[in-house]
């Protein structure tokens, strides 16, 4: 049996955090949770520490001084997953966008399709997002169609936030290079294991808009993404990528 932990990242995150945490130790296959919360003000962390008293062994928490940025963040968790020795180590939002039973999903394109990494994708089956109204979906939509531009990734939603990686995917990968903080940093990841060379399998999902709480979208998050992928792939041409 592999040992598999969902990294889940919080800010401000009280209406979702014991519903998503619930739906996931529901699942039909052995998950361990690890919450990183950015100090959130609303009583996010307090909400998950109740929650680990009474699943001791499955949940986690790692509490961080504030608002650090998603990267870093998920940066934080691979460190913690590596040094702990899951098998596989998936990422997953709090509020419900990102279908928790997918997770199996994910997890057997890398079990039986032998994906080092498996995104759930938005747009490898056409485009299936739910409540987003029409500018931000064509905003996402041409997000990765800019990417696949710049880049060459032949990956349909570079921009995903739903995924699943294999150990020694992230054990390969010089975490502390990894210059993007925002979602951007999605990017970054997918086309770094892209250039060392890794089977990438995306695994179509619907994406549903998050229904409670408020959303971590900002203009200097799209700023980064637009010229930050720029950069990354200029950058790539003086480095050598090795597993």
């Amino acid at each position: 049996m592999s040992k598999n932990l969902v990294i889940i990242p919080t800010y401000n995150e009280k209406e979702n955090i014991s519903s998503i945490i619930h739906a996931v130790l529901e699942l039909p296959r052995f998950f361990e949770i690890l919450i990183i919360d950015d100090n959130s003000p609303d009583g996010t962390a307090d909400i998950v520490k109740n929650l680990i008293q009474q699943h001791p062994s499955q949940i986690h928490i790692m509490q961080r001084a504030g608002k650090l940025g998603l990267g870093t963040a998920y940066i934080a968790g691979f460190k913690w997953a590596i040094e702990k020795k899951y098998d596989y180590i998936f990422e997953m939002d709090a509020d419900f966008s990102h279908p928790p039973q997918d997770l199996l999903r994910l997890h057997d394109a890398c079990l039986e399709q032998k994906a080092d990494v498996a995104i759930g994708s938005r747009y490898v089956s056409g485009v299936n997002v739910v409540n987003w109204p029409i500018g931000r979906v064509l905003m996402s939509y041409f997000a990765s169609v800019y990417v696949r531009f710049v880049t060459r990734m032949k990956i349909m939603d570079t921009t995903a936030g739903f995924k699943c990686y294999s150990r020694h995917v992230l054990e390969s990968i010089e975490l502390d290079k990894i210059k993007l903080k925002g979602y951007a940093f999605q990017i970054e990841m997918k086309f770094t294991s892209w250039k060392l060379g890794y089977n990438i399998i995306e695994v179509p999902i619907v994406f549903t808009d998050r229904r409670q709480g408020a959303s971590k979208m900002s203009g200097g998050i799209f700023r980064e993404a637009v010229w930050g992928v720029v950069k990354m792939k200029i950058l790539s041409f003086f480095k050598k990528y090795k597993k």
